[in-house]
């Protein structure tokens, strides 16, 4: 349900690319030029024009250039590593007061004052020389913006290339928007009809998980029993860097049909239940923090105290890992079917890592399905060859959607529940409202049908439950252990021999 929108901002899809002057040698010196000054220069009184200069410059570059300048940033003015390579060894040659000896106040502030000293001295230069940059940016008027921009482009190269000192750009800048861009520092605003026109288009432009049709459409989301919740930034005004659509309903919804296309919606005052359904990030710089979290929490508080009534908050959410999990297992568990059958493998070979991953009642309905619909030499390829096949004829017939549902079912779960990277939920939605303290409640057959619904999860999609009184507890067991909380419906899934 959370997703990262890829829209461009004006100014990124404005790079020189169409642009021979931001191809030039010259050009490129002259932007590089402005940033060394918008570093070294310590008159306030040209400051702002010298970042105006660097900032403008810049959106001239093309692609390449913005990739050589961003390369000299993070090599040329990163800190000196033979200056903390030699306080390190001023500190190491230094010796701790005995810590038995009785001394004086006074006496004691002396022994300490080289420590002190070459402490301090350690601490700003292990700052690289880039933080003055982008401290002077954030305080610019449109530099947290622009900031936001650099961010975007150097992710665009690390997912090309993995470059360490780049990547050590990145994790600072990161570190850097996280704290300027902390909940004290954003305002909940709730997005309605009566908003501006430039905001509203925004909300359209950037749904990423739901796209919004028409006027229309909007109109509905922001309507009775809707709501639409953002967060603003003083820096950035008129453009929300993160926003939630809310259904108010009487029940938690199992199809997002439900949530879309259902009208007129009931009574506000009948609902019980809050129905997240849509959280789309707007700014690709700020992919990695969790503005999301935050949200949700105000957005679950400020529900409930406007609503009492409401007493359940939930989510709809997509599964976008899953039908790419689940080929990839049918594909390679097919390969290693046919070398099984062909000839008797020894124990302790590649074949030990052949599972067949439908269970016999599974097995038998799909290989009964008609030969001209369900081709294959064994369950798991007619399943291949069915979820592969672009046209999706299979929703349409009674007889295959029902033979696909129980293995589709049992193994979104398994996805959901067991399969995991680095200790956490493989599916990145799923990982997102884990680590925000969400259980997983229920998974809901049919429930999108649209085409990428169909291409991302088979039309699956799950509801998360938000318990006021166990976010916190769930958020920390997720987060230390990797514990997931879940539904004895979701766990009845589960093959039995799977862990509890």
């Amino acid at each position: 349900m959370h997703q990262q929108n890829s829209q461009k901002s004006p100014e990124e899809g404005n790079s020189a690319s169409n642009n021979h002057s931001g191809n030039s040698e010259s050009e490129f010196k002259r932007v590089h030029a402005s940033m060394q000054s918008a570093i070294s220069l310590n008159k306030t009184e040209v400051l702002d024009d010298v970042l105006n200069n660097f900032s403008e410059g810049y959106f001239t570059l093309s692609h390449e250039n913005r990739r050589k300048l961003l390369l000299v940033l993070a090599r040329d003015y990163d800190l000196n590593r033979s200056q903390v390579r030699e306080l390190i060894k001023q500190y190491l040659g230094l010796e701790l007061p005995d810590d038995k000896a009785q001394v004086s106040g006074s006496k004691e502030e002396g022994l300490f004052s080289s420590f002190y000293r070459i402490e301090w001295n350690l601490r700003h230069a292990i700052q690289p020389v880039y933080e003055v940059l982008f401290d002077r940016l954030n305080t610019h008027p449109g530099g947290l913006r622009f900031l936001s921009i650099l961010r975007a482009n150097i992710l665009d190269i690390l997912a090309e290339e993995n470059i360490a000192s780049l990547r050590a750009l990145d994790s600072y800048l990161k570190e850097k928007l996280s704290t300027w861009l902390s909940p004290a520092a954003l305002e909940l605003h709730q997005i309605t009809w009566d908003d501006p026109a430039s905001l509203l288009e925004k909300i359209v432009a950037y749904e990423a998980v739901h796209p919004i049709s028409n006027l229309l459409d909007l109109k509905r989301r922001l309507g009775i029993g809707r709501r639409c919740f953002g967060y603003l930034h003083p820096a950035i005004p008129g453009e929300p860097l993160i926003f939630i659509e809310v259904a108010l309903m009487k029940n938690v919804a199992h199809t997002i049909q439900e949530v879309l296309w259902d009208s007129p919606p009931i009574p506000e005052s009948e609902a019980t239940s809050a129905l997240f359904y849509s959280i789309s990030s707007t700014q690709p710089g700020l992919a990695g923090i969790n503005l999301g979290k935050f949200l949700i929490k105000r957005v679950v508080k400020l529900v409930k105290r406007e609503m009492p009534h409401i007493s359940t908050f939930a989510t709809l959410s997509p599964i976008p890992g899953f039908m790419t999990w689940l080929l990839s297992k049918l594909a390679s568990q097919t390969v290693l079917a046919e070398g099984d059958m062909s000839q008797p493998v020894a124990e302790g070979s590649g074949s030990t890592f052949y599972e067949n991953i439908l269970k016999p009642d599974e097995e038998e309905a799909l290989m009964s399905l008609p030969k001209d619909i369900a081709t294959g030499k064994n369950g798991m390829e007619v399943m291949l060859n069915l979820l592969t096949s672009t046209t999706y004829k299979w929703i349409h017939s009674p007889e295959i959607s029902s033979a696909l549902k129980s293995p589709l079912m049992r193994l979104c779960a398994r996805y959901l529940l067991k399969e995991k990277k680095r200790g956490k939920a493989l599916d990145s939605v799923a990982n997102f409202h884990l680590q925000n303290g969400a259980m997983v409640e229920r998974i809901n057959w049919m429930a999108d049908l649209s085409e990428k619904g169909l291409s991302q999860s088979g039309g699956i999609m799950v509801n998360y439950v938000y318990s006021l009184d166990n976010i916190e507890e769930y958020a920390h067991s997720y987060f230390s252990n990797g514990v997931i909380q879940a539904s004895s419906d979701l766990h009845h899934h589960v093959e039995p021999h799977s862990d509890k």
